[in-house]
């Protein structure tokens, strides 16, 4: 064992001194002979190149997560754990006065002074943006700044309407804003219909929706060998109305398109997808050209009347779900009051209450009503509930074990 130590060491030995003694002649001699094999020896412990050091694709994506949210140093318990999204387009100022009202706090209460929706009350005084979910106004509208909403998770848009002929009220209004949408874009409403002379060559009418266009189009395109007008009106009318922020008639938007602030009423207000970074697709259109199959975002497959209108594009602020609020009294400006758990409240407050120690009394789960919770089905709609509950609805949203791809 001893030899075999002396022989390695004796190894190494002659190694650097032959290493140092090329290093110096070669120095001596010329330093540019060879600079490849002074540079490339190899070390026990070598450093890594900038090439080396360059991140890949993941590390890069990586990366730049760590730059998505406004992060704070630990001065203070509150602060440690909040994080932020960073949203620096957010206009810093004050909104549109005319175009909000005062939020009058009720504390969870009803006309008749009882609590119907708990945990709420306090918080700081806030007012009521007006946001147009109805987008009657047709012709193009400046956006002119993206501001920060307190009733809402997404951030909504301050829109100017260029038609001059338009009441002072009317020129301005609030929008929802989807996502990438910047103050200097340009949004539309073509809720009334495609206008004539937009596009040469179409003629936009009722009778003019989904699969009927399409077939449309290829039937005059059998016709004819050259490159169909049709056809080319078709495109250039899709490049100029499926844009985010712009508002579509369903009968209009191809399949497969990113939609959010679906109206279920042709005349009525969107009332679907309008939550935080939420968005809803095109799936098909019916033959018969009445109804439109919409999967939300839940999974839920439903038809919608093929003359209710949406919004083109996914809704801002997608970050939001992931924000940690880093203290309680965070909540509390927030108008949230506690929740109280069950088993911690009386036998006579709740179905888990009483009992010595931490116990419930071997019941099921349950809500302070006696609902049973922890996946129990108080409603059953769609085409596994009751006969004719929602015939809109082409396909459930997936629960339990399909919920989990298993």
């Amino acid at each position: 064992m001893f030899s075999a130590r002396c022989l390695l060491r004796s190894c190494f030995s002659a190694l650097n001194v032959g290493s140092s003694s090329f290093a110096s002649s070669s120095s001596s001699s010329s330093s540019s002979v060879l600079p490849h094999v002074l540079t490339g020896a190899r070390r026990f412990a070598t450093e890594a190149t900038m090439s080396q050091q360059s991140p890949s694709e993941v590390n890069a994506a990586l990366a730049r997560t760590s730059i998505l949210y406004k992060t704070y140093k630990p001065v203070t318990p509150g602060i440690r754990h909040l994080k932020r999204p960073l949203s620096p387009h957010l206009y810093q100022g004050r909104p549109l006065r005319e175009l909000t009202v005062p939020l009058r706090k009720r504390g969870g209460r009803n006309h008749h002074g009882r609590i119907t929706v708990r945990h709420r009350g306090g918080g700081h005084k806030q007012r009521i943006r007006i946001v147009d979910f109805m987008r009657t106004d047709p012709g193009p509208c400046d956006v002119v700044r993206i501001e920060y909403d307190p009733g809402r998770s997404a951030h909504i848009a301050l829109i100017k309407n260029r038609d001059p002929n338009l009441c002072g009220g009317k020129v301005w209004s609030y929008i929802l804003a989807p996502d990438n949408l910047r103050a200097g874009d340009v949004v539309e409403s073509f809720r009334q219909g495609i206008p004539d002379g937009l596009v040469p060559g179409f003629v936009d009418s009722k009778d003019v929706r989904g699969k009927v266009l399409e077939k449309k189009v290829e039937q005059e395109q059998s016709q004819t060998q050259t490159a169909s007008t049709a056809s080319l009106a078709l495109g250039v009318l899709r490049s100029i109305t499926i844009k985010p922020g712009n508002v579509v008639p369903l009968r209009l938007i191809p399949p497969g398109t990113i939609i959010h602030n679906i109206a279920l009423n042709p005349q009525g207000r969107a009332i679907l997808v309008r939550s935080a970074g939420t968005f809803a697709q095109v799936v098909a259109h019916e033959d018969s050209g009445k109804y439109t199959h919409v999967r939300l975002q839940s999974g839920e497959v439903r038809k919608v009347l093929q003359d209710c209108v949406a919004t083109v594009g996914k809704v801002s602020n997608p970050l939001w779900k992931n924000r940690n609020l880093g203290k309680a009294g965070r909540n509390r400006w927030l108008g949230r009051r506690p929740r109280v758990r069950g088993m911690a409240m009386n036998r006579c407050d709740h179905p888990h209450g009483g009992g010595r120690g931490k116990s419930k009394g071997n019941k099921q789960p349950r809500s302070i009503w006696g609902w049973l919770t922890k996946g129990k089905r108080t409603r059953k709609p769609g085409p596994k509930g009751p006969k004719n509950s929602n015939k809109m609805v082409i396909r459930e949203r997936p629960r339990g074990k399909e919920k989990r791809g298993l």
